[in-house]
């Protein structure tokens, strides 16, 4: 079916990188134990002046999973963590794949109609949430199979919390036997479950297996680290969130495994960031577009707050504009490298790899250790395509996903012969780097998340003055991209954008919510009466093909 040449091996070779990851051999708790005991007296987490030492993180997380135990949770049982990057959510990570339970994993940001849907789809029957979005939760309860709530709130009790739900700190403190030991199989057992939007409306949970993340984990550090010891004790930026599959591997996983500091930042504020950079002196920090454009937009003087001293510098999540790459790589001093992945990937699947010490510009870079790539035709799925033209990208390896959960026809449609059919329209050089084209044929990506026109087109048709609705990505400077709705409204209806916008943030995450609404008489139509996207989003492309901005 494919060619048997794989060009990027040369690139391998320079690096001195070998072409296959040895990969651990045991489930994603074993890879965090054997991580605490070599390093039990470093430093693994830091959140606003305290720390926890490896130690006493396994200590808290041998707590939790007792406390877990003690409610009911079992192997195989689902978990949500609703929960910013904190300590409070790597102590309950670990504890519930401890157990052999999975994490399935709560975007804070969703609205009360998102979590409904994940809670039930996922059938959780335990939940650990941030005090700030507790009150969503209470909201959905009585329609979800929820039966303890945990609440986590970093300023000791939690506000208006229900006699029924514990904080976490009378959780943790729950005087309970040890967990059990509990058998794992790594590349059976789902370890998380991370939804990802979908074609339907509907988002998918990618169900990754502890194989899946140990072995992308090491994929990963194979790429970034020549040599650990160098890493060891020192400090990494946990900015990206946990709850995105980019921050869960890439960062807080990745720092666990080397025995790195994580400064922990609940969310991404360019003066904390900063803060970071100049007082801890971090060896690595990996982030998304908009983190680099926002450190730019600052004005800051980023030599002055040491970004210079980083050794490497990642961005993922979305489209890194070129502008962008050279504009932050002439004020820092250190190239910025651009890689690739997806949910079903978990997620990393090319990367510019750092040891060549300048990425190219425009591409995903190559495959990373025991990933195999292909560029296949877009309507067959099969025939390779030659170098240098475009196709739909494929990959294989071990960090692909099991399948999504309950969609077995969803999976089918992805996961053919072991291939990820990603959507993605790609090519490929002579050297074995990869370009994206063109995203997933109609998703937008802003800020790093992933949004399906779809679900967007779902609620703007529950507005009852809404006859016809296309929603499309448009350029944003910041966000890389950014949702823009067209809506033809009933007869005369005299709804206006304002109201329009109202009812989508009743209803939407707050990325997802459109930006703008424009209003027509009629929208674009194929011959049987399909809406055509495309037909609008070139029309927006050509009105802002020049408003990419020198962000500096």
């Amino acid at each position: 079916m494919f060619r048997t040449e794989k060009p990027w091996l040369e690139v391998y070779e320079t690096g001195n990188v070998e072409p296959e990851t040895q990969i651990f051999e045991g489930s994603v708790y074993e890879l965090f134990m054997h991580a605490a005991e070599e390093h039990r007296g470093k430093i693994a987490l830091s959140f606003y002046g305290t720390t926890f030492e490896f130690g006493r993180l396994q200590a808290l997380v041998e707590k939790m999973a007792a406390s877990l135990t003690a409610g009911g949770i079992e192997k195989g049982d689902r978990v949500a963590l609703m929960l910013p990057n904190c300590p409070q959510y790597v102590i309950s990570f670990f504890a519930i794949v401890r157990l052999g339970a999975v994490v399935t994993q709560i975007n804070p940001m969703y609205v009360e109609r998102e979590i409904e849907h994940i809670l039930n789809d996922s059938d959780a029957e335990t939940i650990v949430v941030y005090a700030d979005v507790y009150e969503r939760v209470k909201t959905v309860l009585p329609d979800t199979n929820l039966e303890t709530v945990i609440v986590v709130d970093f300023e000791g009790e939690p506000r208006g919390r229900d006699p029924g739900h514990s904080s976490f700190g009378d959780f943790l403190s729950t005087d309970a036997n040890p967990a059990p030991d509990v058998h794992i199989d790594p590349a059976e057992d789902v370890a998380a479950l991370q939804y990802t939007g979908g074609t339907t409306g509907v988002s998918k949970g990618a169900m990754l297996t502890h194989r899946n993340l140990v072995a992308n984990v090491q994929q990963t550090i194979d790429v970034f680290v020549r040599d650990p010891a160098q890493f060891t004790g020192r400090k990494c930026v946990g900015a990206l969130p946990f709850f995105h599959i980019y921050g869960l591997t890439c960062v807080m996983l990745f720092g666990i495994r080397l025995g790195v500091e994580q400064v922990l930042l609940p969310r991404f504020e360019v003066e904390e960031a900063l803060a970071v950079f100049e007082n801890d002196r971090p060896t690595m920090f990996s982030g998304v577009p908009t983190m680099y454009m926002a450190l730019l937009a600052s004005g800051a003087d980023l030599r002055k707050h040491h970004l210079h001293d980083v050794k490497i510098f990642n961005s993922g999540g979305s489209a890194l504009p070129v502008n962008l790459k050279r504009s932050f790589e002439e004020k820092v001093g250190k190239p910025l490298f651009e890689g690739y992945g997806l949910s079903e990937a978990s997620p990393v699947t090319h990367n510019n790899p750092p040891f060549l010490g300048q990425g190219r510009e425009g591409s995903i870079g190559i495959p990373i250790p025991s990933t195999e790539a292909r560029i296949v035709d877009v309507e067959t799925g099969e025939t390779e395509m030659p170098i240098g033209e475009s196709g739909e990208l494929i990959i294989k390896g071990p960090q692909i996903m099991k399948g999504y959960l309950n969609m077995p026809d969803e999976t089918a449609q992805t996961l053919k012969d072991g291939w990820l059919h990603t959507g993605d329209v790609a090519r490929m050089d002579e050297s074995g780097y990869f370009y994206i084209v063109d995203r997933k044929k109609d998703m937008i990506v802003a800020s790093g998340y992933n949004v399906y026109p779809r679900e967007i087109e779902e609620v703007l048709f529950e507005h009852p003055d809404v006859a016809e609705a296309v929603a499309i990505g448009v350029p944003d400077e910041y966000r890389g991209e950014t949702v823009k709705a067209f809506v033809v409204k009933r007869s005369g209806a005299p709804t206006t954008e304002d109201e329009v916008l109202d009812f989508c943030k009743e209803r939407l995450a707050a990325y997802k919510t459109p930006k703008a609404v424009e209003f027509r008489e009629a929208l674009p139509k194929s011959a049987v009466g399909k809406l055509l996207r495309r037909v609008l989003a070139d029309e927006e492309r050509r009105r802002t093909a020049d408003d990419w901005a020198d962000p500096a």
